[in-house]
């Protein structure tokens, strides 16, 4: 599949801040692509620089093999954009402002086939449009940017922490309309902390750190670089011995448990069957776990005076 986005040893520099050092980013056409990392990562600079509203210090980006810094008027007619933090004009009511996104885009307001997805969005999203932008709460401005996104059809979605201010309820509605747009064959760049989401929407995920890639690939891919969990019933730890390539061997509560590399798991099995063990689970490593394999000694680091962990995986990237 041919690339809508490419970069290549991108640097972006404020002074002596390196926000990006040497990325390498690839999202394929016709891809729901997870971009994961904590704030500060360089997850929000790259998309600055994709929308052309950043220019980069080194290296290369483009988007539709065009550079976003030069062509940035002709790229946005066909890529919509949210992002994770959204402002709106105060005198304007929702509805307004939503057109007037729309029509940045290309959209006509008495436009049919425009209004009759606007309606759909609206009522899916519990959005009244009436109100005034001054009125409205963090969610109720990330509607107006994800409605307006989601009304006109892109070629290119680019996401930055879209579900940022929405309540359990709405973030449902925003993955089931991404699930839409992936149905259709529509590509897309989810920046996210919400590990799950990620997991549910994307068919490739690219994890960054201190503005480089460090890992990417689709989840079975990834899964391949980390353990995998198995556990059985047992009577006593030592229904653990002798199983070969088992690691983190563990007894507790009635259950053997031991984690084998994921690309060994088959391997693993016939002797389980021999054993005539009960109770037989396998768990797949999840996407939860390989953020940690790159943040987890800055989570364990986050601790107050007694020792206590203060954030979680998930919390590191908001």
């Amino acid at each position: 599949m041919a690339a809508v986005i490419r970069t290549s040893g991108l640097h972006k520099h404020y002074r002596r801040v390196r926000a990006l050092d040497g990325l390498d980013l690839e999202v394929s056409s016709g891809q729901i692509h997870g971009f994961l990392g904590p704030n500060g990562a360089g997850k929000s600079t790259t998309i600055r620089v994709l929308l052309g509203l950043a220019r980069a210090t080194s290296g290369e980006a483009r988007v539709f093999d065009r550079d976003p810094w030069r062509d940035a008027v002709a790229l946005h007619r066909r890529i919509a954009s949210v992002p994770g933090d959204v402002s709106v004009w105060p005198n304007l009511s929702g509805g307004e402002a939503i057109d007037f996104l729309a029509r940045l885009r290309g959209a006509k307001r008495r436009d049919p086939v425009y209004r009759a997805e606007k309606e759909r969005l609206l009522e899916a999203f519990q959005f009244d449009p009436r109100k005034k932008g001054r009125a409205y709460s963090k969610g109720n401005r990330q509607k107006i940017a994800l409605i307006a996104a989601l009304a006109v059809p892109a070629d290119l979605y680019i996401l930055d922490e879209p579900t940022s201010g929405l309540d359990p309820l709405m973030e449902v509605v925003f993955r089931r309309e991404i699930a839409r747009l992936r149905d259709a064959g529509a590509t897309a760049l989810l920046s996210s902390h919400i590990l799950s989401e990620v997991e549910q929407l994307c068919d490739r995920v690219s994890i960054i750190r201190a503005g480089r890639i460090v890992e990417s690939g689709t989840l079975a891919e990834l899964r391949h670089l980390t353990r995998t969990e198995v556990s059985f019933e047992a009577a006593d730890a030592s229904a653990l011995e002798g199983i070969a390539g088992a690691h983190d061997p563990a007894f507790d509560a009635g259950r053997a448990r031991f984690t084998v590399d994921s690309d060994a798991v088959a391997s693993v099995l016939p002797e389980l069957a021999q054993r005539q063990v009960t109770g037989l689970r396998v768990q797949p490593p999840t996407l939860e776990e390989l953020f940690l394999r790159h943040y987890g000694e800055e989570v364990a680091g986050e601790a107050n005076g007694d020792g206590e962990r203060v954030a979680s995986a998930t919390a590191a990237g908001r």
